[in-house]
């Protein structure tokens, strides 16, 4: 173990290993300290129910990995191999009806009947520039966008879908209930310019690169950013669970990658009152609840089309999908639930024995909710699988509770760490041209919780990095983060002391 690190980072989600691949890529010592016994945080793979099937246990399908300026930096499209779906994701509708988002664009169009100019109209000049909208939806919200015209272009998009006026653009349910279907990722009630925000950034790469799927699962992602920080000379410490700061040894810099609550807390003696106060106003978003499924043959859609895509949406037609999650936000819970369904093992033969499958599934509920929501969600797929119901091996449930149990930071269920509210995206936690520093002496966020928010992308982890290195190294030019030599598979010290064990693989 490093005895006094020059960095610590304490969570080892996609952020907190993204700020540690920074920091040891100049020189730094750095020590990662994980709670649970695995790292990962929300990129975690897991045989949870049956042997033999490995589950995604948070992230699944990754629209962000070939977008996110960190991960292309850091090459991970060439470091670990993935599939991309022709199709991005479907809305099934019902008596067998699907709208289909595939990664060809014109055939997206082409699909959606009169709707089809529309949908062009709407996502083409937000693809034809996709790095200028990367650019843009990833970076410090405070600062001034580098393609003013595109972000402008964004914006008029985002007004469009952002109100109760959303459905004046369209002709026929298919198209809307597409794009509705992708803007209910943000987890807050629609319609609304923050969720528009959200869903147009990830259709436009469903477009642009598709959304792919890692061989392995989200725990490949984890294992090649460990193998780099320990190529540098970092380590990861499994099995530590920090109640204070006092039990780390000392270090120049100290990152969170927590919610903005436990890294308050923990930095509580070293921040302002004020600071703290305006934490303390920083709100949690929905919850979620999950189930996951170990099958005995692939959903049996009715719309045969769902099989060609690893993301579904459940929930029907927009207004049905509207009305589920401003339900969700008023505490209550809907008959009619909006599901995201990610079937990974339709492209992944690792994931599952020959011929079975693994399906991942959550449904929004309400903060805090500890009410299992297995039968909703079975119900749910049945309505466009009949048969689903025969084909369960076994599940593993999880309410929104459990998955606070499971990990702190996801309070009362919500794994965005902090509604991606507008208000919320802009001031992440608190309004300021550099959100991740916070105002003690050597301490920083660097998780979701920040700027630029929720997703699998290490940007909140990569600029907090960037901050460190200004602020306590002095040291104003980022690495290089392409990868050198290839390396054997990571290995970590379990609970703070023992030997090095081999990562799960």
């Amino acid at each position: 173990m490093n005895s006094n690190p020059d960095a610590i980072v304490i969570g080892s989600g996609p952020n907190g290993l993204a700020a540690a691949v920074t920091l040891a890529r100049v020189g730094l010592s750095v020590s990662v300290y994980e709670r649970n016994a695995t790292p990962g945080g929300g990129a975690r793979t897991e045989p949870i129910t049956l042997e033999g099937f490995v589950h995604d246990i948070c992230s699944a399908i990754h629209p962000l990995a070939f977008a996110s300026p960190f991960f292309r930096k850091f090459k991970l499209a060439d470091r670990i191999r993935f599939v991309v779906p022709p199709i991005s994701y479907a809305q099934p509708l019902d008596r067998g009806r699907a709208a289909i988002a595939y990664k060809d664009l014109d055939r997206t169009a082409e699909s959606l009947g009169a709707d089809g100019p529309t949908w062009r109209r709407l996502l083409q000049p937000l693809v034809d520039h996709v790095d200028a909208v990367a650019q843009f939806t990833g970076s410090e919200i405070l600062q001034f966008p580098q393609h003013p015209l595109i972000a402008a272009r964004f914006g008029a998009s985002m007004l469009t879908q952002g109100g109760p006026w959303w459905n004046g653009i369209f002709r026929e349910e298919r198209a809307p209930a597409l794009l509705t279907g992708v803007f209910a990722h943000s987890n807050l009630p629609l319609p609304s310019l923050a969720g528009a925000a959200a869903g147009l950034t990830l259709a436009t790469y469903a477009h642009a690169g598709g959304w792919p799927v890692p061989i392995g699962g989200s725990q490949s992602i984890t294992n090649e950013l460990i193998a780099d920080v320990l190529d540098h000379g970092g380590e990861v410490v499994t099995g530590a669970h920090i109640t204070s700061l006092g039990e780390l040894p000392d270090a120049r810099a100290i990152l969170f990658d927590t919610s903005a609550d436990a890294a308050a807390r923990l930095g509580a003696d070293r921040l302002s009152p004020r600071y703290l106060r305006r934490i303390r106003r920083f709100r949690p978003g929905n919850g979620v609840a999950k189930v996951d499924f170990a099958l005995s043959g692939p959903v049996p859609w009715t719309n045969s089309e769902l099989s060609g895509t690893a993301t579904v949406h459940l929930g029907g037609r927009r207004a049905a999908v509207a009305r589920s999650e401003r339900l969700v936000t008023a505490g209550r819970y809907s008959d009619d639930p909006y599901v995201l369904v990610a079937q990974p093992s339709l492209f992944d033969a690792s994931r599952a024995p020959t011929g079975k499958h693994v399906l991942w599934a959550y449904t929004h509920v309400p903060p805090g909710s500890t009410i299992d929501q297995s039968e909703a969600i079975i119900r749910q797929i049945e309505r466009f699988a009949p048969g689903f119901r025969d084909l369960i091996l076994a599940t593993a449930s999880r309410s929104a509770s459990d998955m606070e149990r499971y990990d702190p930071n996801y309070i009362g269920g919500d794994i965005a760490s902090g509604a991606p509210t507008l208000r919320q995206i802009i001031a992440r936690p608190v309004a300021s041209t550099e959100p991740w520093r916070m105002p003690g002496r050597g301490l920083y966020l660097a998780s979701s919780a920040a700027v630029p928010g929720p997703g699998v992308h290490g940007l909140c982890g990569y600029y907090a990095a960037r901050s460190v290195l200004r602020h306590e190294f002095g040291v104003t030019r980022m690495p290089s983060l392409d990868p050198k030599n290839r390396r054997a598979a990571p290995s970590v010290t379990t609970d703070g002391f023992g030997p090095d064990t081999p990562l799960q693989q």
